[in-house]
């Protein structure tokens, strides 16, 4: 296992002696990124609280750098490993600078007195994630989003060689949680840094991750690169999804499609009828749409939303059937959008200029 910084071994844990995931068996590099997904509940946290040692694990086994974890000292695991949990930290009579300045503690002397470097290494930490301004603030009085950035920095400020956050985005907006997550890919990337994290965001989960593993039920479903997880149905499968749509490609949710009959054929393409296409499930408005090739921008979509989707494999011509399948949705319906600029279509695609004269003629 010496090209693994971090691995377990049959690990299994739970609360009280009672096994709730089991033969848990992880593999990271020095310099990866590590994501546990799954349902609420599915036990994510469990297993990140049993690799810091908040919890006793009930079988197996955790290295890191080629020692066991329950043998290291908690000076030696501090100076390697740092951790950013969900829970509230309530510490009073504290500004943002004196929180994060506690991630210099385990390289201090007993009395924890702070050197010049270790401010300086401090005053680094809250630049790297843009709370410089907060240093002297009371850290009771920062908004959630702001807690979870200082005790980001608090981490990094620690120099540890793995960090393991759970949920770290849970409370930022999209700005912060872009750049949160950039952070965490540029010191993985720039220090060697090795994360084990969990995260609900799959979309942020598929783009950031070197590997991913999906928790469900009393085991690890599946543990491999994001190409290796998210295959076609397997999200669904893993959250047990009875509505809505999760589309593994693009990363996009769908909610409900609105059954019945059509009453609106939408003529698309190049990712413009998306939008129209989420306004009318918003309306309760049945719809069809096409002619669609399966790589369009607008096909996911369409293909979680429309009651018909008239499509083209991909790479392939517009065939004479599906020509005739659109005219027929399109007189059906009740009325017609058309997202398309039809000059685009010019030149090469006379199916849908055809088709578009046709609905024009009989509109």
């Amino acid at each position: 296992m010496k090209e693994f910084y971090f691995y377990t071994e049959g690990m299994t844990v739970g609360y009280h002696g009672v096994p709730l995931i089991q033969n848990i068996e992880i593999r990271l590099k020095k310099g990866e990124i590590f994501t546990l997904i799954g349902p609420n509940g599915a036990g994510k946290t469990t297993i990140l609280k049993s690799i810091i040692r908040q919890l006793a694990l009930i079988g197996g086994a955790a290295y890191l750098d080629g020692s066991k974890m329950s043998e290291m000292t908690g000076k030696e695991l501090s100076k390697k490993l740092s951790v950013v949990l969900t829970e509230r930290v309530r510490p009073e009579l504290m500004t943002c600078e004196d929180v994060v300045a506690t991630g210099r503690y385990p390289y201090t002397g007993k009395f924890g007195v702070l050197s010049d470097g270790d401010y300086q290494i401090v005053k680094e930490a809250m630049e790297l994630v843009h709370i410089s301004e907060l240093a002297k603030r009371d850290f009771l009085k920062t908004s959630d989003g702001q807690k979870q950035r200082v005790m980001l920095a608090r981490a990094i400020c620690q120099e540890p060689e793995i960090i393991v956050l759970d949920e770290p985005t849970s409370f930022l907006d999209m700005r912060y949680k872009l750049e949160f997550m950039s952070i965490i890919q540029r010191m993985s990337r720039k220090k060697n840094l090795s994360v084990i994290m969990s995260l609900h965001e799959l979309d942020l989960a598929e783009r950031v991750s070197d590997k991913i593993a999906c928790v469900k039920g009393d085991k690890i479903d599946r543990f491999g690169s994001p190409e290796e997880i998210f295959t076609p149905g397997y999200v669904q499968s893993l959250y047990q999804m009875t509505v809505g749509s999760y589309d593994e490609r693009t990363g996009n949710y769908e909610l409900e499609s609105e059954q019945g009959k059509p009453q609106v054929f939408v003529l698309a393409g190049n990712g413009t009828g998306t939008p129209v296409y989420r306004r009318l499930q918003r309306q309760g408005i049945p719809f069809t749409t096409g002619i669609l090739w399966e790589n369009d921008l607008d096909y996911p979509a369409a293909k979680a939303l429309a009651t018909e989707v008239v499509s083209v494999k991909t790479f392939c011509e517009i065939k004479e059937e599906e020509l005739q399948r659109a005219k027929e949705l399109a007189d059906s319906c009740q009325e017609v959008i058309c997202t398309l600029d039809l000059k685009d279509c010019e030149g090469w695609n006379e199916k849908i200029l055809e088709l578009s004269r046709y609905i024009a003629k009989t509109s």
